[in-house]
């Protein structure tokens, strides 16, 4: 399967952010979206997503039965400000969650598994999402989309705030799902999408630039992507 983007375009008033997103990302690897705060990596996501509407472009899904449009249960959105409904607790919005969906859900497990995959401990799981820290409640949103397991995975910088400890088990678990999937993984922290990632895109200028990781650990290729994200900023 891919995940195709065609000359995908969005301006907003005289500013021009993305300016034409041509890229194909395969089945079964993480993608570290690499960029400045403020290059476009949000508002690329909300376009994929249908949030806000693309000036011009497409994008679809490559199957083995041919090309189609992507579905809105095609994508899956993890915002880094976690956005969960405080007045449930975590057990009342997961079993909604499933309830709502149960028809789409493949390999249907007992909430308590959910919530071990995820390494939410049980004294935790009856307790009001309100009553959650920021990593907790980012745990939540990322379990109720491995859960529904969309096909293509957007993550807008859901590591960045999370402790040290939390966000390494986000990463062991993103390693573990990304079979069969397509995760696109934004992010301004360069040493993150290189640990994490398989491939390195990078967002500069509007455009989407493939970086090769053959020499990943290599002063040279760290020195070139600083590089370009320098450049894009003197031109801001």
């Amino acid at each position: 399967m891919r995940f195709v983007i065609d000359h995908l375009a969005k301006r907003f008033g005289g500013k021009e952010v993305l300016k034409d997103i041509s890229f194909g990302f395969e089945s079964g690897k993480i993608y570290g979206l690499l960029g400045r705060n403020g290059a476009g990596k949000t508002t690329l996501f909300n376009c994929l997503n249908r949030d806000i509407r693309m000036d011009a472009g497409a994008f679809f899904l490559e199957t083995e039965q041919g090309r189609r449009d992507v579905r809105p249960e095609d994508i899956g959105y993890v915002l880094s400000a976690p956005t969960v409904p405080e007045f449930l607790t975590a057990r009342e919005f997961l079993k909604f969650f499933i309830d709502i969906n149960e028809k789409t859900i493949p390999d249907l497990r007992p909430l308590d598994e959910y919530f071990e995959l995820v390494s939410i401990e049980p004294e935790d799981r009856d307790k009001l999402l309100k009553d959650y820290s920021h990593g907790m409640k980012n745990k939540m949103q990322m379990l109720v989309n491995l859960i529904a397991k969309p096909p293509v995975l957007l993550l807008d910088e859901p590591l960045t705030s999370l402790d040290v400890v939390v966000a390494e088990e986000m990463k062991q678990l993103l390693r573990g799902q990304k079979e069969g999937r397509i995760i696109l993984f934004s992010t301004h922290i360069m040493d993150l999408a290189l640990d994490l990632c398989d491939e390195i895109v990078l967002l500069n200028h509007g455009i989407l630039e493939e970086i090769d990781k053959a020499n990943l650990d290599s002063q040279e290729f760290k020195q070139r992507i600083i590089a370009a994200l320098r450049e894009e900023d003197d031109h801001e």
